[in-house]
C-alpha cells in the first residue's frame, strides 16, 4: 500500500519507535514518585518537554502534555466558562474539536461567533475585528487546514487580539514539522499540538501556554503537569513525541523542499490532463504536503475506492469526518457547493514518499479519473 494521507496521520518514524521501546523497558516508574525508577521517567518526560519548547521557540515550562490535540483545545474553550467573558469567536474552518465543542458551551451560555473565511480558505482578519465585543473572552483560529493547506493569517490575528486584550489560541496540530514555528513570531497565547501528525506515536498531544497566561485544568486528580492536566503521563509516548519534535526541526528544510516539487509536479501532470480541475486552498499560503483538488464529473468517494483497490490510500477530506455523510465544512466555507465538494480528494505525503511512488499515483489517477468522465474533459467547478 502507497499511503498518501498524510494529513490525518503520519507513519511512526523507526527511530521514535526504537525510543519509545528502550523507555517503555527501562524507564517504566511512575514519573510522580521519589525513586530512582520514578526519577528516570521524570527525566524522560523533562527531556521530551525541552525538545517540543525548542522546536517552537517556547521555554519549556510552557509545554502541558496531554493525550492529544482534541485535548490541548479543549482545555482552551472550556476554561472560558470559568472566566468573565463569554463570547468566543471561532473559524468556519476549526477542526470538530474546536467547532464542535464550541456548539456544545452554547448550552452553557457561551456565546459562539463563526468567522467565514474568502475562496482561498483564509480568515479575514477584519472580519474577527468586526466580531469583537466587550465580553469576547477568546479567538481561536487554526494555523493550517487540514483538509486544503491553507495557512491563516496568523501573526495578524494575534496582534489584533494582544490590542484588545483578548486571548488568542491557534490549534497548530497540522503545522507543526510541517513549517518552521516560531511561538515568539506567531504571538498565540495558546497553541495546541499533536505528535501523531509529525511521525510521533498517536495519543500523545501537548498545550503551548504562554507563561502570563493561567488556565483552569479540564482534569482534576493528581495535580501533574502544572496541575493542569491530571492523571500518569504516557512517559514512553511523551519521549517519543520529544524526539519527532527533535527530527522535525532538523529535516524541516530538506523535506519541505521535496514535498513541495512533490505537489508541484502532480498538480502540472493533473492539471495538463484535467485542464479544468481546480486546486482548493491558497496559492501563497499553503503547506507544501497537501493537494485538495476537484473535478467535476468525478465522484470522489468511487474514486477513492479505485485508487484503494490499485494500492494508494488517499483521502476525500478529513479523517476525523470519514463516515459521515456531509459535505466538508471548509469547502462549503469557502463557497463550495455539494457537488463540488463531491468531486474533491485530498492527496497528502511527507517523510517517506518516493517519487517512484507518486508517479505511480498519478498514473492511476488519470486512469480511473478519464474513465470516469468517460474520455470528456473533466469541467471546472462553477
Amino acid at each position: 500500500m502507497i499511503y498518501l494521507d498524510y494529513s490525518a496521520t503520519t507513519p511512526l518514524d523507526s527511530r521514535v519507535a526504537d525510543l519509545m521501546d528502550t523507555v517503555g523497558r527501562d524507564s517504566f516508574g511512575n514519573p510522580s514518585s521519589i525513586h530512582q525508577l520514578g526519577q528516570s521517567a521524570r527525566a524522560r518526560i523533562e527531556t521530551a518537554r525541552r525538545q517540543v519548547a525548542a522546536t517552537i521557540g517556547a521555554r519549556p515550562s510552557e509545554i502541558i502534555f496531554t493525550s492529544s490535540g482534541s485535548e490541548s483545545n479543549n482545555i482552551v474553550l472550556w476554561d472560558v466558562i470559568q472566566r468573565e467573558g463569554k463570547h468566543i469567536i471561532i473559524s468556519e474552518l476549526e477542526h470538530p474539536s474546536v467547532y464542535t465543542t464550541a456548539k456544545v458551551l452554547r448550552k452553557f451560555g457561551v456565546e459562539i461567533t463563526e468567522v467565514g473565511v474568502d475562496n482561498h480558505g483564509r480568515v479575514v482578519p477584519a472580519d474577527i475585528a468586526k466580531s469583537i465585543k466587550p465580553e469576547t473572552a477568546l479567538v481561536t483560529v487554526m494555523t493550517a487546514n487540514n483538509e486544503t493547506g491553507t495557512i491563516q493569517p496568523i501573526r495578524e490575528i494575534a496582534e489584533l487580539c494582544e490590542e484588545k486584550n483578548i486571548r488568542f489560541h491557534t490549534d497548530a496540530v497540522q503545522a507543526l514539522g510541517k513549517i518552521p514555528i516560531d511561538i515568539g513570531n506567531f504571538a498565540p497565547h495558546t497553541a495546541s499540538f499533536s505528535a501523531h501528525k509529525l511521525y510521533g506515536p498517536k495519543g500523545v498531544g501537548a498545550l503551548y501556554v504562554a507563561r502570563r497566561i493561567k488556565l483552569h485544568p479540564l482534569l482534576h486528580g493528581g495535580g501533574q503537569e502544572q496541575r493542569l492536566r491530571a492523571g500518569t503521563e504516557n512517559v514512553a509516548g511523551i519521549a517519543g513525541f520529544g524526539l519527532a519534535c527533535e527530527l522535525a526541526a532538523k529535516d524541516i528544510l530538506p523535506e519541505s523542499q521535496k514535498l513541495a516539487s512533490f505537489r508541484d509536479q502532480t498538480i502540472g501532470h493533473i492539471l495538463h490532463q484535467f485542464p479544468n480541475a481546480v486546486i482548493h486552498g491558497d496559492s501563497e499560503h499553503f503547506l507544501p504536503g497537501v493537494i485538495s483538488i476537484g473535478c467535476s464529473g468525478i465522484d470522489a468517494q468511487s474514486l477513492l475506492m479505485k485508487l484503494d483497490l490499485d494500492g494508494f490510500a488517499v483521502s476525500t477530506g478529513a479523517a476525523c469526518s470519514s463516515g459521515v455523510a456531509k459535505p466538508s465544512r471548509s469547502l462549503i466555507a469557502m463557497g463550495l457547493n455539494d457537488d463540488e465538494c463531491k468531486s474533491t480528494l485530498r492527496i497528502s505525503f511527507g517523510r517517506f514518499t518516493q517519487q517512484t511512488e507518486m508517479d505511480a499515483f498519478l498514473e492511476s489517477f488519470i486512469k480511473h479519473a478519464k474513465l470516469m468522465t468517460k474520455g470528456k474533459k473533466a469541467e471546472a467547478p462553477s
